[in-house]
């Protein structure tokens, strides 16, 4: 079995490929998260593979320590069913405040969204 490792080639890193996987189809809305799939766009050479973007903005998560612990779970629940998704950029957008919480129970809320986003996808 491979491991379920997250390597630079599983992310998305210019603009460009942030802006063409959000122009796709979005695949699924939560309380938290949007989850906006594209094809992939890479370079000749590279094998079709699932990749990772992430928009956390700071006025829906003012708190430094928030936006890095929401980043560490939608990255964890990425890297974990990679190897099982269709060969496409995704990209997960924080659409709203979250609830005044517990940093705990803020990354178990979030973990059990993304983890039905991303089941969504497989099924």
């Amino acid at each position: 079995m491979p491991r379920a490792t997250l390597p630079p080639e599983a992310r998305l890193h210019r603009p460009s490929e942030f802006a063409a996987a959000l122009k796709g189809r979005r695949l699924a809305r939560g309380a938290f998260f949007i989850l906006s799939a594209a094809p992939n766009s890479l370079p000749q050479g590279q094998a079709a593979q699932a990749r990772l973007g992430m928009i956390i903005a700071k006025r829906f998560a003012a708190h430094a320590t928030t936006r890095n612990a929401l980043k560490r779970v939608i990255r964890e629940a990425f890297r974990h069913g990679r190897q099982h998704l269709p060969p496409q950029d995704y990209v997960v957008r924080l659409h709203s405040k979250p609830a005044a919480a517990s940093l705990t129970a803020l990354k178990r809320s979030a973990r059990a969204e993304v983890d039905a986003h991303f089941a969504r996808v497989k099924a």
